[in-house]
């Protein structure tokens, strides 16, 4: 996801305006909107698909840090001793 900086910085001046006008650019674009209070960054706006995609991939990152501590710290177990135990915590016969 990339920022044009010409379409996709305005002012919450210009928010409070065209509120419409915004709010359709971000759905089509599927880009932020960088809000801006005196000229300066204030806040990012964006569409609700494309902060829940950004969510789900935050919370994966959290899921890998927490699996590269696990290797670095040698917490680790073979495959097939893994499957051993799901297997037998789940009932699974086979």
């Amino acid at each position: 996801m990339s920022l044009n900086p010409s379409e996709d910085i305005r002012s919450v001046t210009d928010l409070k305006r065209k509120t419409r006008e915004i709010l359709n650019h971000v759905h089509c674009t599927k880009r932020p909107m960088v809000l801006t209070v005196n000229g300066k960054a204030d806040a990012v706006l964006m569409d609700t698909k494309t902060y829940e995609k950004h969510l789900r991939a935050s919370n994966m990152a959290r899921f890998l840090v927490q699996a590269e501590e696990d290797i670095a710290a040698g917490r680790t177990r073979s495959i097939r001793s893994f499957l051993k135990a799901f297997k037998h915590a789940r009932k699974i016969l086979r």
